[in-house]
């Protein structure tokens, strides 16, 4: 069965101390993360759940959340308090921990129902974060908004884009030290999306730095920022779009961010340049679907690697960066690992941007044969193409067939977790391939800039659509693999108990085996998991949380109730299959063991 998509349209856990001039600062506690860390791991030390009692698990308390489309993200526990967030209209609940979830105050914000129009692929967001005593969100129609986590009342708010110009957001913030760090969705509307750093006490516009666009825009430097080890001179970006074809250039950071305490960076990736339509921006649209590194106090680029030049597929780049300290090539070296839509996983070294690893973490990968490695050759860095899977090359109005992965990747936005115990990455993908109809379309700001037509279908090799598969990414192979019927889109939990949690679209949560992938428990939640798994210690006593209710991607047919059941992205692998285990409905399920 098809899917056929018309587009309308690092670090510490607790308590840190900082020495300034001599004197002692004030004691900034760690932020509190949707990615449990700074740098992105999801793994978690707590141990008291492992891999020889967590069959034991039973749901301790549950919390509907009275929204039903699809709940990614992952609730925060602070202080004895559990904060929940829903999809649009973004309300926040604070649950007393000591009362099975008694609700101590709602936060609902006001915003445009029209909105929801402008959000892709379902009315989704990421997570709330917390950090000096405010829960900080930047709600669908980019209002970034400070909380008094303690009451609910409002601390500053501002807003961060123009929803008219189709700018909204679907992803959580980061705070960094003094600062509150955001991006931006609108690349299927000719966005020229931004990060942006605003004052944690005011709200105050600190910086600003687009992906494509002048330099100054950018904020680089381009004797000192560099890309794979060079600089990458000046007008780097604008000599890569044919004209102003930049200014509708897209490149969102709609994803997470990581950062490095200790080298003072801040790393993210970059969307898909806009339009879909290959033909009609010709050159590497940098940049584009780039990885970037950043300094969070000037917004100046350290170094970029673009992973995907003339993206002709929609393969953005946001997806996380994993941060880890391994040893490669016979030395320990500060690392990135990034899985990309694309469907090659890369590793880097985030102190310079340079690629030591770039491998295809899923077999169906055939639009590129391989990223080019040898850094003596012109094109290192590079994918080396497929011609056979390109869009440009089948031209405007046909279609190119059998393109693996599809445009919702090989794996999207859901994040992985890390394991310095198994030094395993657990991801979860899709197994998905598509066709592919570029189309000439013209630029309206405010109205849907796409000039595609995706047709999305199961690789060829099998019925199973998605995985959680296990990645060596020093050695840049699979260590083991669990096949599911369906996109694995729930973000995935790691514990040094040795158990890897995830959720499926039908609405089990699992527990495997972090060594060796065994099945060691599931549960049947009342609605498809497209939420992050989080696990927390109350009054001594560990608890794994996760949100159920069906829908991104993955699962927008059965959230948006479409007509078609071959309509939307939840059709992969059969919508009918899926809607006869699964049906919308946001609920929050709290397990523990018995006591």
């Amino acid at each position: 069965m098809r899917a056929i998509i018309h587009f309308g349209l690092a670090g510490l856990s607790f308590g840190l101390f900082s020495v300034l001039m001599g004197a002692a600062a004030p004691v900034r506690a760690e932020p509190v993360l949707p990615t449990l860390d700074y740098a992105n791991t999801r793994y978690s030390p707590l141990d008291r759940i492992t891999a020889a009692n967590v069959g034991g698990l039973a749901v301790a308390w549950t919390f509907s959340t009275g929204v039903l489309r699809g709940h990614e993200g992952a609730p925060l526990v602070v202080d004895g308090v559990m904060y929940v967030h829903t999809p649009f209209p973004n309300t926040i609940t604070a649950l007393d921990l000591d009362h099975e979830g008694r609700i101590l105050w709602r936060y609902a914000s006001k915003q445009d129902p029209g909105v929801m129009a402008l959000l892709c692929c379902d009315t989704v967001h990421r997570g709330l974060a917390y950090a000096d005593g405010a829960l900080l969100i930047q709600l669908a129609d980019t209002t970034l908004v400070s909380l008094d986590a303690k009451t609910g009342r409002v601390n500053w708010s501002v807003k961060n884009g123009d929803p008219a110009r189709g700018e909204t957001n679907t992803a959580a913030v980061l705070p960094v030290k003094d600062k509150i760090l955001v991006g931006l969705s609108g690349g299927e509307f000719g966005v020229q999306c931004h990060v942006t750093a605003y004052d944690a006490r005011t709200g105050a516009r600190l910086w600003r730095a687009a992906a494509v666009g002048t330099d100054e825009q950018m904020r680089v430097d381009p004797e000192r920022t560099t890309s794979l080890g060079k600089p990458i001179g000046r007008d780097s970006s604008l000599k890569s779009w044919e004209g102003d074809q930049w200014k509708t250039g897209g490149a969102c950071a709609w994803g997470w961010f990581a950062y490095d305490a200790a080298l003072d960076l801040v790393y993210y990736g970059t969307g898909n340049p806009s339009t879909w339509n290959p033909k009609q921006r010709p050159g590497d649209n940098r940049w584009a679907m780039s990885i970037v590194a950043r300094d969070p106090d000037t917004g100046l680029a350290r170094w970029l690697y673009q992973m995907t030049p003339h993206d002709q597929w929609d393969y953005d780049g946001v997806n996380e960066m994993i941060l880890t300290e391994q040893e490669i090539g016979g030395a320990r070296r500060p690392l990135l690992t990034h899985f990309d839509r694309n469907g090659f996983a890369y590793t880097l070294d985030r102190a310079t941007g340079e690629l030591l690893v770039a491998r295809t973490f899923d077999g169906a990968v055939n639009w590129a044969t391989r990223i080019d490695l040898d850094r003596a050759s012109p094109g290192y860095g590079r994918p080396v193409l497929d011609p056979r899977y390109s869009p440009e090359q089948t031209g405007e109005d046909e279609t190119t067939t059998g393109i693996c992965p599809g445009a919702i990747g090989a794996k999207n936005q859901q994040p992985a977790a890390y394991s310095p115990r198994t030094r395993l990455f657990y991801v979860p993908t899709n197994h998905i391939c598509m066709d592919y109809e570029p189309f000439q379309v013209s630029y309206t700001p405010g109205l849907p800039y796409v000039g595609a037509t995706v047709s999305l279908h199961p690789a060829p090799d099998d019925a199973r659509t998605g995985t959680l598969t296990a990645w060596d990414g020093v050695e840049g192979r699979v260590a083991w693999s669990i096949p599911e019927p369906f996109s694995v889109w729930s973000g995935v939990l790691a514990t040094a108990g040795d158990v890897v949690f995830y959720g499926t679209l039908e609405g089990y949560l699992k527990a495997v085996d972090a060594r060796t992938g065994r099945a060691l428990y599931r549960f049947k939640t009342p609605s498809g998991i497209v939420g992050n798994v989080t696990t927390y210690t109350h009054r001594g006593r560990q608890y794994v949380a996760v949100l159920s209710g069906i829908g991104g991607w993955a699962g927008i047919g059965l959230a948006a109730g479409l007509t078609d059941p071959n309509d939307g992205a939840g059709a992969v692998g059969g919508y009918a299959a899926l809607s006869r285990y699964t049906a919308p409905g946001g609920q929050l399920t709290v397990f523990a063991l018995p006591e």
